[in-house]
């Protein structure tokens, strides 16, 4: 089975979308753009470019959307605490594929759209990835527009993206492909934990 598999954009989950602009902008040092709303999940996010392919959201549960009848991704509706950099996605040209090859439990593809944008996203129903999501959420635009394209650059670089699971040779045997991730590595480690380090024009910075 062949299929591309690339890191597309890193998720900080918060309570309320202010709240995590707020935590985001303080560490990073630069601000963020305005996102849109997933009607269909009842959240809503900011964006961040983080180069010219990967970019940083923000997300949160829509006080204003309607309750979805279904279990939110990222695991939002268990979330407590502050804001956290807490799930990563990983786009590939072939989702279809990409998730016979992934671990039970990673999802099936949802249709999604704003704007330009076209996309479909694996969603499992309990809104948790395997490996107490660690795994990554797997994403395949259906357009030639990406976030991306439209985010000002604001001098801001992923340098890496450390995931730490107890159980990282397993998710690495569960999943090869997440071996060809070239700013990626997962590594053991007491807890599910993911750290980026980002260059800014401040130096650079580490967002957990």
């Amino acid at each position: 089975m062949k299929f591309s598999l690339e890191l597309d954009h890193l998720a900080v989950v918060c309570r309320s979308i202010e709240e995590g602009v707020a935590s985001v902008e303080r560490a990073l040092g630069v601000g963020m753009s305005p996102g849109g709303k997933h009607d269909v999940m009842g959240t809503h996010n900011a964006l961040l470019s983080l180069g010219p392919d990967v970019y940083l959201e923000a997300i949160s549960v829509d006080p204003a959307a309607s309750p979805p009848d279904r279990n939110r991704w990222f695991n939002l509706d268990n979330h407590a605490g502050p804001p956290q950099l807490a799930n990563w996605v990983c786009r590939t040209d072939d989702i279809a594929t990409a998730l016979d090859a992934a671990p039970e439990g990673t999802g099936t593809p949802m249709a999604l759209a704003r704007g330009e944008l076209a996309w479909r996203m694996a969603v499992n129903e309990t809104g948790k990835l395997p490996f107490d999501g660690a795994m990554p959420a797997l994403i395949q635009w259906d357009t030639d527009a990406h976030p991306c394209q439209t985010l000002p650059d604001v001098g801001l670089r992923l340098h890496s993206l450390d995931v730490f699971h107890p159980e990282a040779s397993g998710l690495l045997e569960a999943f090869p492909a997440l071996k060809t991730l070239g700013s990626v590595t997962v590594r053991r480690g007491p807890g599910k934990r993911l750290v980026a380090r980002i260059s800014t024009p401040g130096g650079m910075r580490a967002l957990p």
